[in-house]
């Protein structure tokens, strides 16, 4: 029997002495993780959302602000060109700037997946937004100099940048899962991602408002190719601004995600501390940063966790569980819808104003007009489309299921780009403008949001960060195809130096056949709704994918293996 320990009061509940009568550890871990899942919706429950949801807007601000500011690079920086491509920002430059950020988000997704299995979320939490603000302030003080160019300099900064979105999605994630309640853990993991569409809401007002205060400045020039002077000057700081702009949320959440408590699964399945687990526990429903137990208590149960039926955790143990099929195809199928969608979303998402423009939407009889159309452009179709979208999940996820959603979603959107390519001439410009913000809405009401929920359920609490960061690495990797192979396909045919589209309407067919390989992917995840983390990873008895065989086999082989050396553990995977 576990001894009994001092404190606790009516706003830090002294957790441990609720289960101190219970001598088995495992029946003391499965109380302590009811009482996060039936626990009733409150502030506590909200804290965490807005919490983690600062984080992706700032990210999705970052993300989808360059589309905006790759056309004023543009205007400053390529005003010495002659012809008609004066003013006007290379393709291959503009490419590489928006696929920087998706090769640091990679690298940043697995990097931080795995060191939060490794090292723990609560240590984790925080780093990866300090580099956000870190790099974005970077971004915004750069400048061009006779030995580096403005490309190179915006691009180092935002691979930086991309390391710290990239370590933002797996722990936001699998944080605000392993602190929900079951009921509404999609609706809170959902309400987390929807903070994407503000900040794509927020990068388009944000370029709307430096357009309208640079007003008088942008008039003086008919075209991008006349913007020198004043007008240089204006776009010069718009950019900057824009840019600047994305680090202030961030710096308003950095304190939260400082302070924010380790997360009880970790605590017990990892670290195998049942006491502080359950201390963190009455921390978190109390509002406090973390957990006091008693430290000679807290050692005892260390010792006592030997007998918990949770495997422990190491490379071996990784291979052996996702090398089974019935574990592996649930990777697969994160990882595989995650990567067919990206390549659609964020070759359509950060090329908004290019298929603005390939309507006539972002045209203009001044600089003032074609910035404002833009800016204008980008708030209808993130207010139309996207926002609906992402709130429409929030909404019923919990109700309708992760798997219908995201099925629906790939096959509507497979349909909406089959109408956008193949009737690309025949349905005109404001046809192909309301299909593209139908599009937006059922990517949000679909796959965007599913792709970024289930990872951080389905998998088991040692390897469910790394797992989510290696899904949402397929999904970046997705995103940097579309950008280098297919993206600029839209310009084959045209004349040399030209920025029109021609082959636009055969990139929407390749994105619908990528939508249709979607639906296959989708056949491979589980339906997450309204079931503990234990049971969609298959540790809890009653649930379909449980197998007794797999947590004896892993007792007894732990046992020996602590018997032989207390080494044995997760940290051997650093």
């Amino acid at each position: 029997m576990a001894a009994r320990t001092q404190g606790g009061n009516s706003a830090f509940h002294n957790f441990h002495n609720d289960y101190a009568h219970i001598a088995d550890p495992n029946e003391r871990r499965r109380l302590a993780l009811a009482e996060i899942d039936k626990a009733p919706f409150g502030w506590y429950h909200v804290r965490a959302v807005v919490v983690a949801g600062i984080g992706f807007f700032t990210d999705a601000y970052d993300i989808f602000a360059i589309g905006l500011v790759t056309s004023m690079l543009g205007v400053v920086y390529w005003q010495n060109i002659p012809g008609s491509s004066r003013g006007k920002i290379p393709t291959s430059s503009d490419t590489a700037i928006k696929t920087a950020t998706s090769g640091g988000t990679v690298i940043g997704q697995v990097a931080f997946g795995i060191l939060a299995d490794i090292i723990g979320r609560k240590r984790m939490y925080g780093i990866e937004l300090i580099i956000i603000i870190v790099a974005t302030l970077a971004q915004s003080l750069s400048s061009a100099s006779p030995s580096m160019s403005i490309v190179g300099l915006v691009i180092f900064w935002r691979v930086i940048m991309g390391v710290g979105i990239g370590g933002d999605y797996p722990l936001s994630s699998i944080i605000t899962s392993e602190f929900a309640t079951t009921k509404w853990r999609g609706a809170m993991m959902a309400g987390v991602f929807a903070m994407q569409g503000i900040g794509q809401f927020g990068a388009a007002i944000i370029a709307l408002i430096v357009v309208a205060g640079f007003k008088e400045s942008l008039l003086t020039a008919k075209s991008v190719s006349e913007c020198d002077g004043v007008c240089g000057l204006a776009v010069d700081k718009m950019w900057r601004v824009i840019i600047g702009f994305g680090a202030v949320p961030g710096i308003l959440a950095l304190y939260y995600r400082l302070t924010i408590p380790e997360t009880p699964r970790y605590t017990f399945d990892v670290a195998r501390d049942v006491v502080k687990a359950g201390s963190d526990i009455k921390a978190y429903l109390s509002d406090k940063p973390e957990g006091l137990p008693d430290e000679i208590t807290q050692a005892q149960s260390r010792r006592e966790s030997a007998a918990l039926d949770v495997p422990q955790a190491g490379w071996h143990d990784f291979f052996e569980h996702y090398r089974q099929w019935k574990y592996g195809k649930v990777l697969l199928g994160t990882a595989g819808s995650w990567f067919f969608l990206d390549v659609a979303f964020y070759g359509l998402s950060l090329n908004n104003t290019v298929f603005l423009q390939a309507i006539g939407f972002a045209n203009g009889e001044n600089v003032y007009k074609v910035f404002y159309n833009t800016a204008v452009g980008n708030l209808i179709i993130v207010l139309a489309g996207a926002i609906p979208g992402y709130w429409v999940t929030v909404a019923t996820v919990d109700t309708i299921g992760r798997k219908p959603i995201q099925m629906m979603g790939f096959i509507l959107l497979t349909i909406i780009f089959c109408i956008m390519g193949f009737g690309y001439h025949a349905i005109g410009e404001n046809g192909l403008l309301a299909c593209y913000v139908v599009a937006q809405f059922f990517f949000n009401f679909g796959p965007n949001a599913t792709t970024f929920i289930v990872p951080g359920e389905c998998f088991p609490t040692r390897y469910r960060s790394s797992s989510h960061g290696i899904s949402a690495a397929s999904g970046k990797i997705g995103s940097i195809i579309a950008q280098v192979v297919i993206g600029p396909l839209r310009q084959r045919g045209a004349p040399k130096g030209s920025s029109a589209s021609p082959w636009l309407n055969h990139v929407m067919e390749i994105y619908a056949l990528f939508m249709l390989c979607g639906c296959v992917t989708t056949l491979f995840i589980p339906e997450t709704k309204r079931k503990t983390l234990e049971e969609l990873a298959g540790e809890a008895d009653g649930s379909s994918s449980y197998d007794p065989r797999d947590t004896s086999a892993s007792h007894e082989r732990k046992v020996s293996d602590l018997a032989s050396s207390n080494s044995f553990d997760f940290g051997k995977m650093a």
